[in-house]
């Protein structure tokens, strides 16, 4: 019987030359983004303004499969990737389950997440146009971090809108963003016009990623030669994460396996999105029939208690509009430790797919989240980042029903990022002091009576 080693290794050499555009092969499309004023479909004239102009033609570009990746990308990608893909032999005793279990770890750069992928791609991308500055929002703080990182690497001055619940939850965050040399603000803030509107509309407010978005975008377009980079969501960003996916692809092929579960934290889709791609087009096309198995927090459950319907992407409305799975724009989700899920919305991509039953969502609690990510930390070595632990916890329950039906499938799950700047959230897990806060019925009704009327 063959031994299959903890770690899987691809060369440098075996690094993906090329992006997979995961919508060249979705037999829907995803429905076109519509301007915020006119609700018709936008045109590339219609995003410049925002976003540098590659960048506009991969978010619109449906059926071009393959995109180079350019050389001055792929040799920082050398710097932290390939990333290895890694069976996990203790959480599988600990478990006692026929199941095979491995994870896709993104977290071996500063960042410490799959963010950097994207990161480095935008701004190589504004440079290359003579971009002067960026603007762009964070989370948990994972974005941020990697842009800061990637604007370093390439020379580009930042600033980061940074939701105040992280901002206040992680200052070491901050401290890292500002070592790269980014200026950091806590969203909502002073320094923007829905900054202020929203402090008005919502004191004591904790932020949301929405109201981030659109105090960058609203900075981007009133600065001179300034242009705005998003970290989840977008066309674009799930085109370049799909590194990840290809990585894990080649590396199952070396080892003659391949997954037969797929599982992985849900926000704004980009981990998610990218880890999946490849292995999605095999089902798409009838080459493989594979579970796959979005996880996203019950705080924030855009898959699994929202509509499938055009929204806008900010709480600002700046921004165009996509068709997703959406609480509401002004929705504000708990003050919980999973920054980087705290979205109204989905990526128009997964939305798509789990709108046509090519994937399944799953939400948990935080409480149970942290319960599966103390295990995997002492079984695996690894702290996961809460975002990432949604994906354990969904890894974890799956392989628990294999060991209840003595059934031998493969999973995959995206370990995203490391929990190295959550420490205060393990810390009130570890004294009981964590609490659970889910939104009612009436809460989502009243954030989706906000919905546009499209």
């Amino acid at each position: 019987m063959k031994t299959i080693p903890h770690k899987i290794y691809l060369s440098e050499n075996e690094m993906p030359r090329q992006y997979y555009n995961l919508r060249a092969d979705m037999p829907k499309k995803p429905a076109p983004m519509l301007h915020p004023k006119t609700l018709k479909p936008v045109v590339a004239a219609d995003l410049t303004p925002v976003f540098c102009k590659e960048l506009v033609r991969q978010e619109l570009d449906d059926t071009t499969r393959y995109f180079n990746i350019p050389r001055e990308i792929r040799d920082f990608y050398k710097i932290f990737r390939p990333s290895p893909l890694i069976r996990a032999y203790g959480l599988e005793n600990e478990l006692n389950t026929p199941a095979k279990i491995y994870y896709k770890f993104e977290g071996n750069n500063t960042s410490g997440s799959h963010k950097l992928n994207s990161a480095a791609a935008q701004v190589y991308y504004a440079r290359a146009e003579g971009v002067a500055a960026l603007t762009t929002e964070t989370g948990a703080g994972q974005w941020g971090t990697a842009l800061a990182e990637a604007c370093a690497h390439f020379g580009m001055p930042l600033t980061v809108y940074m939701v105040q619940g992280s901002y206040e939850q992680k200052p070491f965050r901050k401290t890292i963003m500002r070592t790269f040399g980014a200026e950091i603000i806590a969203s909502p803030s002073n320094t923007t016009n829905i900054g202020r509107e929203m402090l008005k509309k919502f004191p004591g407010t904790s932020g949301s990623l929405g109201c981030a978005i659109s105090e960058a975008v609203e900075k981007a377009v009133s600065s001179e030669n300034t242009r705005y980079v998003l970290g989840s969501v977008l066309n674009q960003v799930l085109l370049h994460q799909s590194i990840i996916g290809l990585e894990a692809e080649a590396a199952f092929n070396k080892i003659g396996d391949y997954p037969d579960v797929i599982v992985g934290c849900a926000g704004g889709g980009s981990n998610l999105g990218g880890l999946i791609a490849p292995f999605m087009r095999d089902k798409l096309l009838g080459r493989k029939d594979i579970d796959i198995v979005a996880v996203e927090p019950k705080s924030c459950p855009s898959l699994t208690r929202g509509q499938f319907t055009y929204d806008f992407c900010d709480t600002g409305h700046l921004t165009p509009l996509a068709k997703m799975y959406t609480l509401g724009s002004e929705f504000i989700p708990a003050r919980d430790h999973a920054g980087g899920l705290r979205y109204h919305g989905m990526s128009p991509i997964v939305s798509q797919l789990y709108a046509d039953g090519q994937l399944r969502a799953e939400a948990y609690k935080q409480t149970e989240v942290f319960e599966a990510a103390t295990l995997f930390a002492r079984v695996e070595q690894i702290l996961p980042a809460p975002e990432s632990a949604h994906a354990i916890k969904g890894a974890i329950e799956i392989a628990k029903k294999c060991r209840d039906n003595n059934q031998s499938k493969t999973i995959l799950f995206g370990l995203s990022g490391t929990g190295n700047f959550d420490l205060s959230a393990y810390e009130q897990f570890q004294n009981g002091k964590m609490v659970d806060i889910i939104p009612t019925d009436a809460d989502i009704a009243r954030s989706l009576k906000t919905l546009p009327k499209v």
